[in-house]
């Protein structure tokens, strides 16, 4: 069975893929919408190519994109987006060139991949994280709470949460420090 080689290039309405082979001719270039059906759309028209190997670049939504095409029996790799930029330097910057230039690393095995971890150790992350939202807020609750009771009896507050006057408490004032009694003259 032969294999391609595609790069994909992302945004945020559709992603631009072009494929080539291992002479490194043009096969398809085509584009796709960036959602899961979308993306299995494109895995169908390209399936009598044979294996697909792509790189697509790093953004938001690079990674549901790789992991949808992972799904799908493609070898995915994220490319570093500044470093694609050093290689492949170009006046011209379009999505068709773009998705050109990530086939044609791709073929040559010339991507510069980011480290993106397994699945696994994303989920665990992304539980860790929203176990630590919780716990932040709280936290920030206490020190509200805190921040606005008093030693003395707590004072209203206004709509921006600051400490209103209240008529006949007489503010309390801190004793000054030796060295500006001393500077006073006290």
């Amino acid at each position: 069975m032969d294999m391609f080689y595609a790069g994909l290039d992302l945004s945020r309405k559709r992603v631009d893929v072009c494929a080539v082979d291992r002479d490194g001719v043009v096969v398809a270039e085509m584009a796709a919408a960036p959602d899961a059906d979308g993306l299995a759309g494109l895995a169908a028209r390209l399936a009598p190519l044979g294996r697909a190997r792509a790189a697509i670049e790093s953004m938001t939504g690079a990674r549901c994109v790789h992991d949808r095409l992972e799904e799908l029996g493609w070898e995915v790799e994220i490319a570093d987006a500044q470093k694609v930029k050093g290689l492949a330097p170009l006046a011209c910057n379009t999505d068709r060139i773009d998705a050109l230039v990530l086939a044609e690393l791709c073929r040559r095995q010339l991507v510069p991949a980011i480290w993106l971890p397994d699945p696994r150790v994303r989920a665990e992350r992304e539980r860790a994280r929203w176990r630590l939202h919780p716990i932040c807020h709280r936290v920030a609750l206490k020190n509200r709470v805190h921040s606005t009771s008093g030693a003395q009896e707590p004072r209203p507050l206004d709509a921006d949460g600051l400490r209103q006057a209240v008529p006949g408490v007489r503010p309390v004032r801190r004793a000054r420090p030796r060295a500006a009694r001393a500077a006073r003259g006290a």
